[in-house]
């Protein structure tokens, strides 16, 4: 930023940022592709002291389980629309295959811009398509990461 420059916008740390909305893509794969297993509730007795005192509190081991096996479904399922629903937002050239699919491990930056794009790019502006589109998921999904004044 210039002497003498105002700027009401705060300045972004990218790596944070990049490392946030990252995180947040691992975590639909997680959802999306892992299957969920239900708690199921204990047959067995055990044999533990407990102290009883004036609680006021009726526990029930099995309806806690379903309302849990039941809001965690709902849970991720709205996370994985979520996501879904900015990515699709996103213009085609910043809509990567890249991220949301079971083999992201195996598609490097390289095969995207040189044989996912058509005619294929310099790596230079994919940088650029690729920052864009991990500022407009951040900005979305409210991941942005803000630069401390110490780190400037």
């Amino acid at each position: 930023m210039r002497v003498g420059q105002l700027s009401f916008l705060p300045e972004i740390d990218r790596k944070l940022t990049q490392a946030a909305v990252e995180d947040a893509l691992e975590k639909y794969r997680m959802y999306k592709f892992l299957t969920y297993e239900e708690r199921e509730a204990s047959t067995t007795a055990g044999y533990n002291e407990r102290f009883h005192g004036p609680t006021n509190v009726t526990s029930d081991q099995t309806a806690d389980i379903a309302i849990h096996n039941v809001d965690a479904q709902v849970q991720r399922k709205r996370y994985c629309e979520r996501i879904e629903r900015v990515v699709y937002r996103m213009p085609r050239m910043e809509r990567e295959e890249r991220y949301l699919t079971k083999e992201h491990d195996y598609i490097t930056d390289y095969n995207v811009y040189n044989h996912v794009f058509q005619p294929p790019i310099s790596e230079g502006k994919y940088s650029k398509i690729r920052w864009k589109a991990f500022y407009k998921l951040a900005a979305d999904l409210y991941l942005l990461v803000e630069k401390d004044e110490t780190n400037r």
